[in-house]
């Protein structure tokens, strides 16, 4: 592996034999070290693989303006989520986390706190991500003795949430406004029912489970594949008119035209969540 780049002491790019690079981390890998020698794989700590260029690319432009410990601790941060959440995250999370956390520290040393309005939903529809935020600013705190608010906890979140679900660097807005769109849904039910949801039953969450994977096949155009016979449809709509009427003011708020399945799956999804 040879020295491509050097960013400063601790990070570099390096190429292998197959030409492939890589950033590599390591305290001390590039002192006294220049562009072509080799490097002493010993002090490697940490090893960027990404395999989208773009991102490749905007993360070592990131490199050069951040400090080292930010991205060692972002590294760990997003090494920490792949293993709790046990899901594949976009290379772009590198980029969009590592300077978002940077960022944030910068704030606090400034006395800024940025506050998110969404906290409270994303605790409760995006509990693991959340719990990978409260232990990333935890992590932070170890490492630097900044104690970041909560609400940082609920950013990082919702980073994660993105990089799983988008195939770009942008997006956190739209998960953002995904997450009121729920909240604004499970408040229809609500006042339809005059009741409180149990937040706690299975029927909740996989009515919240259903509602996240109907945005993201609505942000993608993609439908639910379509069943030629009605039968179902037309026995849930006249058995559950309370759950039916309740979707269309859904559908309402929405302001689309949904597929008949969509009806029914969101009809069905209602009848359990109000059943006592």
């Amino acid at each position: 592996m040879i020295i491509k780049k050097i960013f400063n002491n601790n990070a570099i790019v390096a190429k292998d034999s197959e030409k492939h690079e890589f950033v590599v981390m390591g305290c001390g890998i590039a002192f006294k070290k220049n562009v072509g020698e080799k490097v002493d794989e010993s002090l490697i700590e940490k090893t960027f693989i990404l395999k989208q260029k773009d991102a490749s690319e905007k993360f070592k432009l990131l490199l050069e303006d951040i400090p080292t410990e930010d991205v060692s601790m972002s590294y760990d941060i997003i090494e920490y989520a792949k293993n709790l959440l046990g899901v594949e995250l976009n290379d772009y999370i590198y980029v969009t986390l590592t300077d978002h956390i940077s960022n944030a520290l910068k704030m606090f040393d400034e006395g800024y706190n940025t506050r998110n309005p969404l906290i409270w939903e994303i605790k409760k529809f995006y509990s693991k991500e959340f719990q990978v935020g409260v232990k990333a600013i935890e992590f932070i705190e170890d490492e630097t003795g900044k104690k970041l608010p909560e609400d940082e906890a609920a950013n990082i979140a919702l980073h994660l949430i993105n990089s799983q679900i988008n195939n770009s660097s942008s997006g956190v807005e739209d998960i953002a406004k995904q997450t009121k769109m729920v909240q604004d849904i499970l408040n229809i039910v609500k006042y339809t029912y005059n009741i409180a949801l149990d937040e706690n039953s299975l029927n909740y969450e996989r009515f919240v489970t259903h509602l996240r994977f109907f945005f993201q096949r609505l942000n993608k155009n993609e439908q639910v594949i379509k069943d030629e016979d009605d039968f179902l449809f037309k026995q849930v709509k006249e058995k559950y008119k309370k759950a039916y009427d309740c979707m269309l003011k859904i559908e309402k708020y929405l302001e689309i035209e949904l597929s008949d399945e969509e009806k029914l799956y969101l009809t069905i999804h209602i009848q359990r969540v109000t059943q006592r």
